[in-house]
């Protein structure tokens, strides 16, 4: 399922479900929730939150993972098609921090 955020300052971000919780989870808000905003007031502390996490995400290694889902040592980087958070979350940055800059909420589910 895709999650689709919004907000008048920038065009949509869509998001798979999996990737758009780790996101909810990131900003302090509910992963389950089927409609939700962040407001002006808000995007501030959910920016800082999601640019730590990207951080952190860029400094773990990257494992490769098996058939059965479960991480293989010695993984051949070079064909690793794992995409972290840190890569996942950069447009929604984008998106909060235009967002921010025009004094507008980002809202999902509406």
């Amino acid at each position: 399922m895709l999650i689709t955020f919004k907000s008048t300052a920038s065009n949509d971000v869509l998001m798979f479900d999996t990737a758009a919780k780790d996101f909810l989870r990131c900003i302090g808000k509910a992963p389950d929730a089927a409609t939700g905003i962040i407001t002006v007031d808000q995007l501030p502390a959910a920016i800082d939150s999601v640019r730590a996490a990207i951080a952190a995400d860029r400094t773990q290694p990257l494992t490769a993972v098996d058939n059965a889902g479960k991480e293989v040592a010695g993984g051949d980087d070079e064909h690793d098609e794992r995409v972290g958070f840190g890569v996942r979350a950069v447009p929604m940055l984008e998106l909060m921090e235009r967002a921010l800059a025009e004094r507008a909420p980002v809202v999902w589910g509406v």
